[in-house]
């Protein structure tokens, strides 16, 4: 059941104490919007745990230690065949389509001014007040699983919650969800059943503990964020500190590792980030930068202790995900944009998150990549050891832009061809040749996989049809080559193993001379 807030205990308690626990539940009764100085700031709000403590782990081989964690963590197969995933933001924040997925800070912000003139004065229209609006009329989690798998995904991520405090699942800590205010539905749970009914791996990604001081108000007094009727949303937000904001990592004055966020607040998260790994046992669990301050080691590790053993319960290969180094072990590095992936290959294996458009979150006028693009980071990706997660954004009636959907189409198309030589391949010693890489120049570009140790995959980025070398391919480096096919054509093609490389006798283009061709390698065991 819902927990309950009592306003009075919360207002007296936002004035005498660091942090206010109470327990949360619907309030109907309106209350005058609260405007308060930045000293005046109302102490964070937390729901009541028992013995103000999360959960204890499920008994399993996880410990909440760093050695135990690196000792019994291992990078799901699964994931590291897949390739190829679907991220998403999708929140209230689609609803007002303007800035970004962040406008829930902007809008008492930078976007101020906007928010003013667009939709009022945010003591009188909130971000509360666009809760109703996300509606999510026409969500079709069965289409979208249709979609994703034409796409040729292996995996789909959705954002359980955002910065904002609004959550998609049904929660029993929290009256601001889906189920009680909004679509009145399940989204997280609708889309997880219908993406794995379809066989596809489903995550959540969970960005909670940037609310402590996410959307706190520095360009107005004019607000309703302190109004205890809504803190169970907002938090109150609070100022960010010395320390920094809950955004990253930070230090205290003398360099040390801190965080802003109180244990009770911590203990909070905690709870909640257990609540959608016992309810939708998710088969990775994404943590944004909040999360990346050494000083929250302890909670991380409780966390990671209580989401692995489960698993071991479940039978089930998962993993978390983060970026930086927010766990030292026992986690998918994740590289936010693909602008930051690695240029060579590592040896710990890493996905990207880059958005299809210029914003993470549906803006109106998104600017999308072309699908040319999206399939060459993803070759980028694969050939260094990581793969594409590959962020797409709905719109607040629950629709997927066509737009959007034109370009998983094209990547699904164009991984249907070229497919076997993405999924359940690795890395090769080599990860490509070229005038770009500066350890291994080549007047072509190509990126290299391999799967097991007779076949090796060539991604030729640039070439324009005919005969054409690639120098990597000599005897000594890669063994004596029996056959080579040019996927999506019939046949094998002639070819010659020379001392400079293995040239093939390849035909010419009729096709687009923009898409990536993929010639598939045999080698001689």
């Amino acid at each position: 059941m819902k927990t309950e807030l009592n306003l009075v205990s919360a207002l007296l308690l936002s004035v005498a104490t660091a942090t206010a626990t109470a327990q949360v539940k619907p309030i109907q009764t309106p209350t005058e919007t609260i405007r308060l100085n930045d000293e005046d700031t109302p102490r964070r709000v937390v729901v009541q745990l028992p013995g103000g403590k999360a959960k204890d782990a499920p008994k399993g081989s996880f410990e909440a230690t760093w050695e135990s964690v690196k000792e019994n963590y291992v990078v799901p197969e699964w994931f590291m065949d897949a390739k190829f995933g679907i991220f998403m933001h999708w929140g209230v924040y689609s609803v007002p389509a303007a800035g970004s997925e962040w406008y829930p800070k902007h809008m008492y912000n930078g976007m101020l001014k906007y928010h003013t003139e667009t939709w009022g004065n945010p003591k009188d229209f909130g971000y509360k007040d666009f809760i109703p609006m996300f509606k999510a009329e026409h969500f079709d989690p069965e289409a979208w699983a249709d979609l994703f798998v034409e796409a040729g995904a292996k995996y789909v991520i959705p954002t359980a919650e955002h910065h904002d405090g609004f959550a998609l699942y049904d929660s029993d800590l929290t009256e601001w969800d889906a189920v009680e205010k909004g679509p009145h539905r399940d989204l997280i749970g609708d889309l997880s059943k219908a993406v794995r009914a379809k066989g596809l791996k489903f995550g959540i990604s969970n960005h909670r503990i940037e609310n402590w001081d996410f959307m706190y108000p520095g360009g107005t007094n004019e607000h309703d964020l302190f109004d205890p009727v809504y803190a169970g949303l907002y938090g109150p937000p609070q100022k960010p500190s010395a320390v920094g904001s809950a955004m990253g990592a930070g230090t205290d004055s003398n360099g040390n590792p801190a965080h802003p966020q109180s244990d009770e607040f911590l203990e909070e998260w905690l709870a909640r980030a257990q609540e959608i790994v016992d309810k939708y046992h998710p088969d990775l669990y994404y943590f944004d930068n909040g999360v990346n301050s050494r000083s929250l080691d302890p909670w991380k590790l409780r966390f990671a202790q209580y989401y692995y053993n489960s698993a071991e319960q479940w039978g089930k290969q998962v993993s978390i995900q983060t970026k930086s180094d927010a766990y030292l072990y026992g986690t998918i590095k994740d590289y936010e944009r693909q602008g930051k992936a690695p240029t060579e290959y590592e040896e710990r294996y890493w996905q990207v998150d880059d958005p299809i458009g210029h914003k993470f979150g549906y803006v109106q006028g998104l600017q999308l990549q072309t699908s040319g693009n999206v399939i060459r980071s993803l070759v980028e990706n694969i050939s260094k050891n990581g793969n594409l997660c590959l962020n797409i954004s709905p719109k607040a009636d629950g629709t997927i832009p066509e737009d959007q959907q034109a370009v998983l189409r094209e990547v699904g198309r164009w991984l249907r061809e070229n497919g076997e030589g993405v999924y359940g391949t690795r890395a090769w010693k080599v990860f490509g040749e070229g005038e770009s890489v500066e350890h291994n120049k080549a007047p072509n570009e190509w990126r290299f996989t391999k799967k097991g140790d007779n076949e090796l995959f060539a991604f030729a980025l640039d070439w324009g049809g005919g005969d054409v070398e690639i120098k990597s391919f000599t005897l000594e480096k890669a063994g004596r080559v029996k056959r080579v096919e040019l996927l999506g054509e019939k046949g094998r093609l002639k070819f010659e193993q020379r001392e400079s490389g293995l040239l093939i006798k390849a035909p010419e283009r009729k096709d687009n001379k923009n898409d990536i061709r993929v010639f598939k390698i045999q080698i001689a065991r």
